[in-house]
């Protein structure tokens, strides 16, 4: 049975019984606690932890999960994904255990050709929580699995939370027996290679206090309403139901082992080491491709370093197994086509990622190169201390710092005579891990508490109208500070306040909060400086009461700053307009990275590997200013998601939107967003737009940033009143500025060319007179000579073949190094004569290098480098001295 059908099948099995059907969020939440989404009900954990009610009361859903802790385990294991993808059904206050056991068993043993997996019922197991009789009895008494077949486990495998204080309860796992050839007899307890878990079906009835593990925390009572949370492995039924041996040999991940052959020569099964790198391709590739799908681009942190890390092993495995050339665009090219089926959003963005990829892979191979380097000089350095173990923590220094993998580095070791002290290597890495524990940990234990909240948004969601108004008639519902409830607050408090109504935009969408005023009948005045929402339904506003007394229940007046809200309008729709006119002049997979727009200011960041060159900047400048020149109606709409997207909407893939969506257009196709902020209601009340410039801001991310309105005017004034300066000064009319600077310049580099030659005439003109400072060491002639500041490395080589040259008829080595306003630049030139002795240039400059904070090489006869200490200068002639010495 194919992934793809499993996937069908489980949604329709639930469909059919109710449920409503949640599509996939993006594997990137606003999450303080998570990189990714990790598990299938991590989209629905603001309705298990209170703080939203949900719009029904069962659901089903295929997420789309990412876990990276045991990164190095894939491969090894059989069942180890870092993508995977988990199916689920929920129930909020619905059914519970007899309900989410009797669906489970049905969907599992139910025939084929009555939508079902068809698995005997023999070849299953469950496990349950120790005292869990209710779980049990309706195992063995309803469902009929034999008592031979239930095992009853403790907490640690089968109680569940989500690592902090909330929601909990035990659970019950199915296992699928594999036979005898895979392990022991004995059930899940006995052996889990053989026992494989598909599904757990979590009972979340009980809250749970502070504490660590899965094990060491106090139940601290039952929860209001019980709730049903359940996880079926996709990947784990494909593989058991397609007959393969692992989640590696699916029909979605065994076609790019299949790729990854071709590219390298190896065969997968040739042996277990071969074979663990084909399953890290394979896995990686996928996960790679999902990752970049949902918007993350290689970094050095957070998000972008698990990326690129993954994207790193991949190339690490295929070089490993034989590959020569770049990997990365077909091996994930294959994961694509395998997943687009279920994904087609894969297919409209694959430029996109492709372009991430093959950019990742460019600068991977400079790293490759750059480690190798810094490699021979460790081993160097162990070699000539007479050592033949390379230190664990030059190891980890090159896997940790330069991103270079341990496996080459053992390799390459080998290939010296070397070995790695693994010990100390693997000690650093622990240490890194549990910082890294430690930290995630922390940030888990500063878990927003909203229970305060709850009440209103249950029953006194904010209704906002500042789409039609500026002002309206309000009542204050709440007032809350430090966290907690008040009855009333005086002149000088910082407050939230709660209201039925409010025209005040709250923060989202790039777009900042309104600013503006609550007043009350009786005069007492809050003024706002921020609008947040929390849950998606309540607008908490933000500011000091700055007169009068403030009391819950009272009538108040909500007044938007309006000079506020016009140059945020102004800003906010010159956005669309930005990124319209952005996507006509570098193509489709250009998209959205993120936005901030406030009055008159804004910055777009959109998802593309080059930085644009002026012309393009100035095309989407124009582009921009014509579209407000149109005079184009701003239209909006509400309509449900799939109908908007059908119309061509722009939305983007970490937004967890809604099923009912607000759609703003300008200009017909030119734009057309899914977007709930404000704007204006024709393009040319924004007013004129200047951009000011683009730049990275991170690998595959850039960001433009521009002007709008009356602050586009402000700056294009000064710029204009610059140039005229410029002019007066330079007696031209601004038109011919360019040139007039050009010329200028010209004159200045043609001078400076002038006083660089005649530096260089002096340095060689005194080459006679250097000589005089060559002394003998054994039967070697050395020159070594500290430069002039400000010395050139063009003008040290010249200088140093003249010398040669001079020196050619004995055998000499010569090393010049100088001080070039920041830079340290070096050269060793090295006679014949003494080549033939064993002295060579290049090892002169790597000891140099090693002074002044740089490195070099070259042939035996000439080498040069650069550092940047120039402390060590004296450093490193006393080094290559002492060298001759020996």
């Amino acid at each position: 049975m194919q992934t793809h059908e499993i996937r069908n099948r489980f949604i329709q099995h639930f469909v059919k019984a109710g449920h409503t059907e949640v599509p996939s969020a993006s594997l990137v939440l606003d999450d303080p606690n998570l990189l990714f989404v990790n598990a299938g009900m991590v989209p629905f954990k603001p309705y298990f932890l209170g703080n939203e009610t949900p719009d029904f009361s069962t659901a089903t859903s295929i997420q789309k999960c990412v876990r990276t802790l045991d990164i190095e385990e894939v491969g090894i294991t059989t069942r180890h994904n870092t993508f995977f993808q988990m199916a689920g059904n929920f129930s909020f206050g619905n059914y519970f255990k007899e309900g989410a056991i009797t669906h489970a068993w049905s969907l599992l043993t139910g025939a084929v050709e009555d939508g079902g997996f068809g698995i005997p019922a023999e070849k299953l197991w469950v496990t349950v929580f120790l005292d869990d009789d209710e779980a049990h009895d309706i195992w063995h008494e309803k469902v009929g699995v034999p008592e031979e077949r239930i095992q009853r486990r403790g907490m640690a495998d089968n109680y569940w939370s989500m690592g902090v204080p909330g929601p909990c309860g035990p659970c019950s796992e199915i296992f699928y027996d594999r036979g005898p050839e895979y392990g022991a007899d004995g059930g899940p307890e006995a052996d889990e290679d053989r026992y494989i878990e598909i599904w757990n079906l979590v009972f979340m009835e009980n809250e749970r206090g502070e504490g660590t593990g899965k094990d060491s925390f106090e139940i601290l009572g039952p929860l209001p309403k019980k709730n049903i949370d359940t996880g079926m492995g996709i990947e784990r039924v494909a593989f058991l139901l397609q007959g393969v041996d692992n989640v590696y040999e699916t029909d979605l991940l065994r076609p790019v082992i299949d790729e990854a052959e071709r590219l390298t020569g190896s065969k997968y099964s040739s042996n277990h080491q071969d074979n663990i790198r084909f399953r890290v391709i394979a896995d990686h590739s996928r996960t790679g491709l999902m990752l970049m799908l949902d918007g993350v681009t290689p970094s050095n942190s957070d998000r972008g370093y698990i990326l690129r890390r993954l994207l790193r092993r991949i190339i690490r495995s295929a070089r490993l197994l034989g590959a020569n050339g770049p990997v990365l665009e077909k091996l994930i090219g294959i994961a694509a086509e395998t997943m687009t089926p279920s994904y087609p959003e894969i297919a409209e963005n694959w430029n996109r990622i492709r372009r991430v990829a093959v950019a990742e892979e460019k600068t991977f191979t400079k790293t490759l190169s750059a480690g190798e380097e810094l490699f021979e000089r460790a081993a160097t350095k162990a070699k000539a201390e007479g050592k033949t173990v390379l230190s664990g923590h030059d190891a980890f220094t090159l896997h940790d710092t330069h991103g270079f993998p341990i496996d080459l580095t053992i390799e390459m070791a080998e290939e010296a005579g070397l070995t790695i002290d693994r010990e100390e290597f693997d000690r650093e890495m622990a240490e890194q891990r549990a910082r890294a524990k430690a930290d995630s940990q922390a940030k888990k234990q500063s878990h927003t508490d909203l229970h305060v909240y709850r009440e209103f948004i249950d029953e006194h969601p904010t209704s906002f109208t500042g789409y039609d108004r500026l002002a309206d008639e309000s009542t204050i519902l709440g007032i809350i500070a430090d966290g907690q409830k008040q009855s009333f607050a005086a002149e000088g408090d910082e407050i939230e306040v709660i209201l039925d109504r409010t025209p005040l935009y709250a923060e989202a969408g790039g777009q900042l909060a309104d600013r503006g005023r609550i007043v009350t009948d009786s005069g007492a005045v809050v003024h706002i400086n921020d609008v947040q929402k929390v849950g998606k339904k309540l607008w908490l506003h933000k500011g000091i009461v700055t007169a009068g007394e403030f009391t819950p229940g009272v009538s108040a007046e909500a007044l938007v700053d309006e000079q506020w809200r016009h140059g945020a309008r102004q800003a906010h729709t010159a956005t669309h307009l930005i990124h319209g006119a952005l996507r006509q002049v570098l193509g489709d997979t250009a998209t959205q990275a993120g936005s901030m727009n406030k009055p008159g200011y804004l910055r777009f960041d959109f998802k593309y590997g080059e930085q644009l060159t002026p012309e393009q900047l100035r095309e989407i400048e124009q582009i921009t200013n014509e579209a407000v020149d149109n005079d184009w109606a701003v239209n909006t709409a509400e309509m449900p998601l799939e109908e908007a997207k059908a119309a061509g909407a722009m939305a983007l893939f970490n937004e967890n939107y809604g099923d009912i969506v607000r759609v703003v257009e300008v200009g017909g196709p030119f734009s057309i967003e899914l977007c709930g902020g404000t704007h204006v209601s024709h393009s040319s009340q924004i007013g004129p737009v200047a951009v000011l410039g683009e730049s990275s801001v991170g690998s595959g991310v850039r960001r433009i940033e521009a002007y709008s309105g009356m602050d586009s005017f402000r700056y294009l004034s000064t710029e204009r009143l610059l140039a005229e300066r410029l002019a007066t000064e330079f007696k031209a009319p601004s038109a011919e500025l360019p040139d007039r600077i050009a010329a200028l310049a010209e004159k200045l580099k043609a001078a400076e060319k002038q006083l660089a030659d005649f530096k260089a005439g002096q340095l060689l003109a005194n080459a006679a007179s250097h000589l005089e400072s060559a002394r003998t060491i054994g039967d070697v002639t050395y020159l070594g000579l500290k430069l002039p500041d400000g010395t050139e490395m063009k003008d040290i080589r010249s200088l140093a073949n003249d010398l040669a040259k001079r020196l050619a008829d004995r055998p000499s080595v010569i090393a010049l190094i100088s001080n070039a306003g920041g830079k340290v630049p070096f050269v060793a030139s090295v006679s014949d004569e003494a080549v033939n002795r064993g002295i060579k240039a290049g090892d002169l400059v790597k000891l140099m290098g090693a002074e002044v904070g740089g490195k070099g090489g070259g042939k035996p006869a000439m080498a040069q480098g650069s550092g940047s200490d120039a402390s060590g200068i004296d450093a490193a002639l006393a080094a290559v001295e002492a060298e001759l010495s020996k």
